[in-house]
């Protein structure tokens, strides 16, 4: 059997690629006659036709987005699909003109993401007949992944938490129905629990006015009875200081004249306080 020794290419000693230590070039298979047809060239079989739109993050009358079933390890992996079952070379003027405004603006929403640098967009098309073209993001910084491998970077790379991916899938899915469509992604719910019971402090005393009120009408009546106090106690406190000011204003009492007659001749008056 002989040894291959075909040297590795130029791209093996390529900071961005993601393998290191002995390797060697495979065998090249001999050319078949006939190539066997791709997944989905039927499309009574063709899985993207038989997907329902549930299944996506964003669709509309002719186009829809698509994620993987689960995170992976760059920040966002998209895929972009025509609902016509065509290849890229059999898409009418009108899909073809619309794939290219497509493309840029799915581009923009996924390089819009907190942490993406870059937008690879790739077609390859030996896997599917449906045309599909894959989105992925690079993150900002990772300048090792730069280039032609990101693909594989993506099975190597620590996988992302999923709220965050799915965060990033909503907002995705909202931008691209800013200029129409429908988002099908929602972001993550927030995860939360009420507490089952209600701690009082053991200080508390039993007046009614320091009770916590278990309904709205207990608040509304707290409020009330304070009102009416408070009106009361304003009264009272007026009624007191205008029977000080009559007690104090009285009539002062007469002196008699020279002349043994009794004369109305004020004394001084006394000054009302108030």
């Amino acid at each position: 059997m002989p040894d291959n020794t075909a040297p590795l290419p130029d791209f093996t000693r390529w900071p961005s690629f993601p393998f290191e230590g002995e390797m060697r070039v495979k065998p090249l298979a001999a050319p078949v006659e006939l190539e066997p047809p791709r997944n989905g060239e039927d499309a009574a079989d063709c899985v993207a036709c038989n997907t329902p739109d549930d299944a996506y993050i964003w669709i509309s009358e002719r186009w829809r987005v698509r994620a993987m079933d689960r995170p992976t390890g760059l920040p966002m992996v998209l895929i972009l699909e025509c609902r016509s079952h065509l290849d890229l070379g059999d898409l009418p003027n009108l899909l073809a003109a619309e794939l290219g405004v497509m493309t840029v603006r799915l581009e923009r929403a996924i390089r819009s993401l907190d942490g993406v640098a870059r937008v690879h967009v790739n077609r390859w098309g030996d896997g599917s007949a449906h045309l599909h073209l894959w989105f992925l993001a690079r993150p900002y910084g990772r300048l090792q992944l730069r280039g032609t491998f990101l693909s594989l970077w993506d099975d190597i790379l620590p996988v992302i938490p999923e709220p965050q991916w799915r965060e990033n899938l909503a907002l995705v899915a909202a931008w691209l129905a800013e200029f129409g469509g429908e988002a099908i992604a929602e972001p993550p719910h927030i995860q939360w629990e009420a507490p089952s019971t209600i701690t009082y402090s053991p200080s508390a005393t039993n007046d009614t006015d320091d009770r916590r009120p278990a309904t709205l009408g207990d608040v509304q009546a707290q409020a009330e009875a304070k009102d009416v106090q408070a009106q009361t106690e304003a009264k009272d406190a007026q009624a007191q200081t205008e029977a000080k000011i009559e007690t104090k204003t009285e009539p002062a009492p007469t002196v008699a004249s020279e002349n043994g007659m009794l004369d109305d001749v004020p004394t001084a008056p006394t000054r009302a306080t108030t």
